[in-house]
């Protein structure tokens, strides 16, 4: 049986700006710096002078506001952002972020990022009690335990209710007068604050949308911490003591940009850690090593760093090609791929290649690269991976939420060298990936969530927990040559 191109999505980035007179304009900047966390839709809320007024739509932020009028429009000098990749609830405009909500004693505004592993059960209850939702995402949830909160004040009401959500959530929330982020017990979402050189304050998911609106990085948001920022300031509040620090490994993996840092770790740097520790796991004799782009070149520099081989451009990626989309044959499948990333042969040919990537999911992809390498004329490809197996889904805000879509869980290391057709396959072992990340803590797993690898959960998975417990019985057999 013949399965799609998957690679691994995070659901969504978030941006949130206070004390700025062209609030709209910095946010659309780093909605930009975060269009690789979500590509289905972007949206921007601004907030002038208490009124809310907001922009959305599908596509790619530049497509959302490529009529200038739909930006000027949104005047105000706070604002939140979000770009989307839907991992709960359909790519539609309806879930389309910041959602807007009009009460009768004020508006608010939401973005969201993660993933509610309680949600399902979270929905019934409100719609019980005759809560209406307008979406068919988790992120609507929270607006509603605020509104059903008997707290008499807004900021406890907004603890009770983060209290109730289980899961990863990165949130940002726009009163009529001021902006608050909170970031879920566990941490697993990126969540930083940073301040312009005119005193604004910015919130974004990665540190790397600082550098392109000039703002500083200040600090990280903790797990269970409320930040809340107004006219007059920024206040650094918790809505719960029972946390424990285990960010997506991921996030170092593959999904951050490498000029972000998160908890103190510039991503780039981790990466090239994974990749030497890798050079020091692998076994084999090879000639060249060849990244492939772009998530993976870090782990190739220190790959070639420590094993002493050339680091070669043996793959080139297309960098103005489009999203591919499922294809009706596979002929066309092929192509699609050719379209995106092509062989250099004169760099490969008659060489023992050492391909660099990041992660297997499916296969798919290192199955055509590992082929197009060879069709360029390389002499053998060993495949190293700078992570363990992926062999557990993920419910904390990545879409593979079940093992029939992994490989590594229905098929050992040989099988998966054998489908994927490459001379050899080396993973890294989760110890060298959390050494190699290094945080600063003295948590499980170095402060890391590797469930991924392990399937040993920080949280209960509560809603999820029957879901899983079904994947574990899944079998699935992937294609072969």
């Amino acid at each position: 049986m013949t399965y799609e191109v998957k690679s691994l999505n995070e659901e969504c980035g978030i941006f949130g700006i206070w004390g700025h007179p062209q609030a709209a304009q910095v946010t659309y900047f780093g909605l930009h710096s975060l269009q690789h966390r979500g590509q289905e839709g972007a949206g921007i809320l601004v907030n002038n002078g208490g009124d809310l007024k907001r922009h959305r739509d599908v596509g790619l932020v530049s497509e959302v506001f490529k009529n200038p009028a739909d930006l000027a429009k949104l005047e105000g000098n706070s604002a939140i952002g979000h770009v989307r990749y839907a991992t709960a609830g359909e790519a539609t405009i309806d879930n389309i972020q910041p959602f807007h909500f009009r009460f009768h004693d004020g508006h608010l505004g939401l973005a969201h990022n993660g993933n509610l592993t309680n949600a399902q059960t979270l929905r019934a209850e409100l719609e019980d009690k005759g809560a209406i939702f307008s979406s068919t995402s988790d992120s609507e949830i929270i607006m509603h335990l605020i509104r059903h909160s008997r707290k008499s004040n807004f900021i406890d009401k907004v603890k009770e209710a983060l209290n109730r959500v289980k899961g990863g959530f990165a949130y940002l929330l726009m009163a009529e007068g001021k902006l608050i982020a909170a970031l879920d017990p566990n941490g697993f979402r990126p969540l930083s604050i940073g301040k312009m050189k005119n005193g604004a304050w910015v919130v974004s998911s990665e540190t790397c949308a600082f550098e392109v609106v000039g703002a500083e990085w200040v600090q990280d948001v903790e797990p269970g911490q409320l930040v809340i920022i107004d006219d007059s300031g920024i206040e650094f509040d918790t809505y719960t003591t029972d946390t424990q620090l285990a960010i997506c490994s991921m996030e170092y993996i593959y999904f951050a940009r490498p000029d972000s840092t998160i908890h103190g770790v510039n991503v780039h740097t981790a990466r090239k850690n994974m990749g030497r520790r890798l050079a020091q796991e692998f076994e084999h004799q090879a000639d060249i090593v060849v990244g492939v782009p772009n998530s993976s070149l870090s782990a190739a520099m220190g790959f070639a760093e420590e094993s002493g081989l050339p680091n070669e451009m043996g793959l080139i990626k297309n960098q103005y090609t489009q999203r591919t989309f499922i294809q009706p044959t596979q002929e066309l499948r092929e192509q699609g791929v050719r379209m995106k990333l092509s062989a250099v042969s004169g760099v490969v040919k008659d060489k023992r290649v050492v391909m660099i990537d990041d992660s297997i999911v499916r296969g798919t992809t290192s199955r055509r690269i590992v082929q197009l390498l060879r069709e360029a004329g390389a002499k053998e490809v060993h495949v190293a991976i700078g992570s363990p197996e992926l062999k557990y889904p993920c419910f904390y805000g990545i879409d593979i939420q079940s093992r029939r879509e992994l490989i590594s869980a229905n098929h050992d290391v040989e099988e998966v060298r054998q489908i994927i057709g490459a001379d050899s396959l080396t993973y890294l072992s989760k110890e060298g990936l959390i050494e190699s990340v290094g945080l600063d803590t003295d948590a499980p797993n170095g402060g890391l969530c590797v469930a991924y690898f392990d399937g040993d959960y920080p949280t209960p998975l509560y809603d999820y927990e029957e879901r899983y417990l079904q994947s574990l019985k899944e079998k699935t057999s992937f294609f072969r040559n």
